[in-house]
């Protein structure tokens, strides 16, 4: 049955079922891909790669540009949130989070971002393009694209788990 022909209370629970699964698949997805990648133990009780944080320093208002650039393309497309979530996975599956996933063809080679299984399939390359923009405005040669992959996927789930708490409160 189509949401279309449900009456409205059913619409709603169809939408809240909906909005349920896609968080619980991000969530699972984020904390198997990432959390191996994102936030590895190091030896000795020390941080190595990136660790809530890790910016605070410098680049301080980089957790705030992103959030911001999400706010806006989740907001234009609610999608948007599980397919950020989705290029970080596919970023990470091949060698690891290393952001290969956002380069474009070259002479020599085909890309991950257009081999066969990710070609015309991945979406969100723009609002990754934009964030990087912004952050290099404020922090120049800063923030790394494998950590503002990682940094969208996280803010993506956390944007989309306060819009289900919304939705519950009403």
């Amino acid at each position: 049955m189509q949401p279309s022909s449900l009456p409205n209370k059913k619409k709603t629970r169809w939408k809240m079922a909906s909005l349920r699964l896609i968080f619980s698949f991000m969530v699972v997805a984020l904390l198997c891909c990432s959390q191996l990648e994102a936030f590895p133990a190091g030896g000795g009780g020390g941080h190595f790669g990136l660790f809530p944080g890790f910016y605070e320093f410098s680049c301080p208002q980089a957790n705030e540009i992103i959030m911001s650039v999400l706010e806006n393309a989740i907001a234009k497309d609610s999608r948007m949130a599980a397919s950020l979530l989705r290029l970080h996975f596919h970023d990470c599956f091949v060698q690891g989070c290393d952001a290969s996933v956002l380069l474009d063809n070259s002479k020599n080679i085909v890309s991950e971002k257009n081999s066969g299984p990710n070609k015309n399939s991945l979406r969100g390359f723009e609002v990754i393009d934009e964030i990087k923009a912004k952050l290099e405005q404020v922090c120049p040669h800063t923030v790394s694209c494998s950590d503002i992959l990682a940094l969208a996927a996280r803010d993506s789930v956390v944007l989309v788990s306060h819009l289900l708490q919304s939705l519950k409160s009403n």
